[in-house]
């Protein structure tokens, strides 16, 4: 149990790490973001339905092997093959992000990729979640809160 409660501090760690991968334009409320995003995943899915496709990696063929023992008495294990391994895939995933994009772009929304603020300008910004869009420059960075929202600022 404790191996799992430490791996899950460990990978919300990492996710305070990581960018965040939002739509944006300057001034929007992010209530009205969520709604769009939302509004815009839906009608993306309802053009580019799930196509859930199970496939299958070709065999690997395992060549015969000879193994000799410390008296030097030999045996040939026969070759044999390995099946590959089942998996899924959704060829319309690229195509289903790209209606989404693009309905977002209709509403005037960009993809953008804000990068974490280092620790020191997260520890010393007053904790409090962004409500509305900033305007953005090359020194915005997002501190993401514990509770799931997430903070835009400006390094100065």
């Amino acid at each position: 149990m404790k191996h799992v409660t430490m791996t899950a501090a460990v990978l919300i760690g990492l996710g305070a790490c990581a960018p965040l991968n939002t739509y944006y334009k300057p001034g929007a409320d992010i209530t009205a973001v969520q709604r769009q995003t939302t509004a815009c995943e839906v009608e993306a899915l309802a053009k580019v339905p799930v196509s859930t496709q199970i496939r299958r990696a070709p065999p690997r063929f395992i060549p015969p092997r000879e193994i000799c023992n410390s008296a030097g008495r030999c045996r040939i294990l026969p070759g044999y093959y390995e099946p590959g391994a089942v998996y899924t895939v959704d060829p319309n995933v690229d195509l289903r992000n790209r209606v989404e994009t693009q309905c977002m772009a209709d509403q005037g929304f960009v993809p953008v990729s804000i990068p974490a603020c280092p620790s020191a300008v997260a520890q010393a910004a007053p904790q409090r979640a962004t409500t509305t869009l900033p305007p953005l420059n090359d020194k915005s960075c997002v501190i993401r809160n514990d509770d799931g929202s997430f903070q835009i600022v400006t390094r100065g």
